[in-house]
């Protein structure tokens, strides 16, 4: 059970990666095209909070609270499910902290200055 729940975690953790980092492209595209999808505030303003998150985790030197769930809900245990397995080598790399707080960091500049650059659409009000 508890490598099922970790399998969970981790394509929510996918999930939440896919969504940074398709969002920002998404968003340059649908300027591009038109879409009047891409101004919605709600889903510019998830995005822009999302990579904030992750951007100030790696500033503090904070681990995801996804990966660390993830990683107590595997224990000592080696062996990991078939789609585990290769989310897991998706979305982890051996390299140093210090170039995903830059990347994070980076990436988050370009969500801002796109936030400015093509602004989201101003929610109704009630």
């Amino acid at each position: 059970m508890k490598l099922l729940l970790a399998d969970f975690v981790l394509v929510v953790h996918f999930a939440f990666v896919l969504f940074v980092v398709s969002g920002l492209p998404l968003i340059w595209i649908g300027a591009a095209a038109g879409w009047r999808w891409i101004r919605n505030f709600r889903f510019r303003m998830a995005h822009l909070a999302a990579i904030l998150f992750v951007s100030v985790e790696a500033a503090a030197g904070i681990w995801c609270p996804l990966t660390v769930w993830e990683d107590m809900l595997r224990g000592a245990t080696p062996d990991k499910s078939f789609i585990a397995r290769w989310v897991h080598a998706v979305l982890f790399y051996d390299l140093p902290p210090w170039v995903f707080t830059v990347a994070y960091l980076v990436f988050a500049s370009l969500v801002a200055l796109t936030w400015w650059g093509i602004p989201p659409a101003q929610p109704a009000r009630k």
